[in-house]
């Protein structure tokens, strides 16, 4: 959560959700897709990054290959 985007901070929108992204963040995370699911009791984003070398167990955090 943020309490305001950046000036130079990309809007993604989608059925009424915004996500807002910092633009030198793009060369990591385009292509990602990223999903709203529930499981049982629980709500969670669950992302899909192409570009992802590995994850934490959480599947929030990853890392990339240096190019």
């Amino acid at each position: 959560m943020i309490a305001e985007p950046a000036p130079d901070d990309l809007l993604f929108e989608s059925d009424g959700a915004k996500l807002f992204a910092p633009l030198q963040a793009m060369p990591f995370i385009d292509g990602t897709e990223l999903d709203y699911v529930r499981e049982g009791l629980n709500e969670i984003f669950k992302f899909h990054n192409p570009k992802a070398q590995h994850e934490c167990g959480c599947g929030e955090s990853f890392g990339v290959q240096a190019e």
